[in-house]
């Protein structure tokens, strides 16, 4: 098989990785309505990456551009975007997914807890999942970005300032530091909000990371 064939069956097994995990989000997302009366879920977005972005992945980190190269370094190749309504719900959905039988966890970078510099917060979790083919179940990787609606506001703000390039650097510098603090305005709002939520909800509270339980 040619390098090329073989890599178009490469992708499609990340998007049928991809959405596999949707529908369960969707039916986690169902059953929450069912048991608590509550969507934890507004809403999902889900990319495949492209090509280009393979290839300059693959340059930048000095890798060979290979699919067992691929396979073996990047994980992020098939992403879901998963906007919660509040910050329970994140950790919520992402314990109940890692809960399930035939998911692996592979990474989980809590950015909620641990925000970065520039004031950017969202629960990164790396999930395996079994696509099964007439070769067998091959389990592969989805980056899934759990996220408030208020992060993902932000964050998509952040994201256009960032690739700005026409913008002078006493600009650029002035509106990242104001982002910063708008961070930090929005985690309050947001914990003010969480709160009442919590006392006229009585959703579950759950307020730890997945834990990573496979090593690769």
């Amino acid at each position: 098989m040619g390098q090329m064939s073989e890599f178009i069956n490469q992708m499609q097994v990340y998007e049928g990785a991809m959405y596999e995990l949707s529908t369960k989000l969707e039916i986690l997302d169902s059953e929450f309505q069912v048991r608590f009366s509550h969507n934890p879920i507004h809403h999902m977005e889900r990319r495949l990456k492209s090509v280009d972005s393979i290839l300059e992945k693959l340059q930048r980190r000095g890798l060979p551009v290979t699919i067992n190269s691929i396979r073996d370094n990047l994980f992020d190749i098939a992403g879901i975007r998963v906007i919660c309504n509040y910050r329970d719900d994140v950790y919520s959905v992402s314990n109940y997914l890692s809960t399930q039988s035939d998911i692996q966890v592979l990474q989980v970078k809590d950015y909620i807890k641990n925000p970065k510099q520039n004031g950017y917060r969202s629960l990164h979790v790396i999930y395996a999942v079994p696509v099964f083919l007439s070769s067998g179940a091959h389990y592969t990787p989805v980056e899934v970005q759990f996220r408030t609606i208020a992060m993902d506001y932000w964050a998509s703000l952040e994201h256009a300032l960032r690739y700005k390039a026409d913008l002078p650097d006493t600009k650029y510098t002035e509106h990242a530091q104001t982002l910063l603090d708008c961070a930090r305005s929005l985690q309050n709002v947001e914990t003010q909000m969480q709160t009442i939520h919590r006392d006229i909800n009585g959703a579950p509270q759950v307020v730890e990371a997945p834990h990573e339980h496979v090593s690769r």
